[in-house]
């Protein structure tokens, strides 16, 4: 009986888990990246493909080959950045909730695991 509870939340943890990991990434190819997700007024994460350091921006349109921001809400210095140099596009806003979602979660299933060992 313990060993099918574990096992159960277990499975139910990584099931969250898994689903609520959502980022909005974009290959390095970039004929395929149309960018048509990023949204004007969200603050989105770039990886560079040289390798440079990640980079927050307030996203705020699209100019041929290059994404224009702003470094922040409160920062009006404009961001360019080359499509060209661009790795991966994160919603920042997804990463906090899936990392939430991950604490609770855990939270969840160590409780439930918990709660069915004082049972027996």
């Amino acid at each position: 009986m313990k060993a099918s509870v574990l096992l159960k939340s277990s499975l139910l943890t990584s099931l969250f888990v898994i689903s609520s990991c959502a980022t909005t990434k974009y290959s390095e190819d970039i004929a395929q990246n149309n960018y048509s997700n990023l949204q004007a007024g969200k603050i989105y994460i770039v990886t560079h493909k040289d390798g440079t350091k990640k980079q927050k921006f307030l996203f705020r349109n699209i100019d041929g080959d290059n994404i224009i921001g702003t470094a922040g809400k409160k920062d009006s210095t404009e961001v360019i950045i080359p499509k060209s140099n661009v790795a991966a596009v994160k919603d920042r806003s997804n990463a906090r909730v899936a990392g939430g979602a991950v604490v609770i979660g855990a939270a969840a299933a160590a409780a439930i695991v918990v709660g069915s060992l004082r049972a027996d």
